[in-house]
């Protein structure tokens, strides 16, 4: 941010990289080396952590070259989590991890959003893996006839964490109409907030695609919640929610 440049009293405290909080995860569904490139010109210093969305690495030409250019901006990359659970509903896990090892990848993410898993069997991915690798783990359903008990989130994420995961992700989908949303849109803020007096905020990543979810979380818990699902050319105007410097955040950071 070019503090200096507009010298704006009344600014939120923004953490800087790297930060273990007020982290931005991007979703990447398939961008070109020219997009990565024109995308870290401006967000790389506002982007976290990057996610080659659902399956499409599969699809994407010139793979390693992406997660290299994205390397070079010191921005972990990993795979989608649907990904992974394709390779595991196969007993593919071995085969996975080799895939993960031979792209120089870091980051895993370990999900259950498509497919039944049983919980101790996700924990124990979660724990084997995070010797070797940093561990996200998705909590929720992609279905969204399946409702999950406040109770069941806080377990699982519990849990999880305590497996070895570095962040829980609470499930949204890149649609923002599954898990902690109802098909609207709108958030589920009674299950968010169940969660919240349970687990520690800097320790969920919540996917927010959407502008007004986005809102919602920053006015409840500040400029530095942890956020995900962003599309590429949403990671600007989402920093600048983050401040106070867009109409739907102006009066949040204001003093009285």
């Amino acid at each position: 941010m070019n503090k200096e440049l507009f010298n704006l009293s009344q600014l939120p405290d923004r953490s800087s990289k790297p930060r273990n909080n007020g982290i931005t995860m991007v979703m990447d569904k398939g961008l070109s080396l020219q997009e990565v490139e024109n995308f870290l010109e401006n967000g790389n210093h506002y982007t976290d952590i990057v996610k080659l969305g659902f399956g499409t690495s599969v699809f994407t030409n010139k793979l390693q070259d992406k997660i290299n250019l994205y390397k070079s901006a010191n921005i972990p990359v990993y795979l989608g989590g649907t990904l992974f659970e394709a390779y595991i509903v196969r007993n593919q896990f071995d085969d996975y991890v080799k895939l993960i090892e031979k792209l120089g990848i870091t980051h895993i993410e370990v999900s259950d959003g498509s497919l039944d898993m049983n919980h101790d069997v996700k924990c124990n991915y979660i724990n084997t893996l995070a010797k070797n690798f940093t561990v996200l783990s998705e909590v929720g359903s992609k279905d969204a006839e399946k409702i999950i008990p406040p109770y069941e989130w806080i377990e699982q994420m519990e849990t999880e964490l305590q497996a070895g995961a570095w962040k829980v992700i609470g499930e949204a989908r890149e649609s923002g109409t599954v898990g902690i949303f109802r098909g609207t849109g709108e958030v589920r803020s009674g299950l968010v907030a169940e969660i919240i007096r349970k687990i520690p905020q800097a320790d969920v990543i919540w996917e927010a695609p959407k502008k007004e979810q986005q809102v919602w979380f920053i006015q409840l818990y500040g400029s530095n919640v942890n956020l995900g699902n962003i599309a590429p050319n949403e990671i600007i105007p989402l920093e600048t929610l983050r401040m106070g410097l867009r109409g739907d955040s102006f009066h949040f950071f204001l003093n009285p």
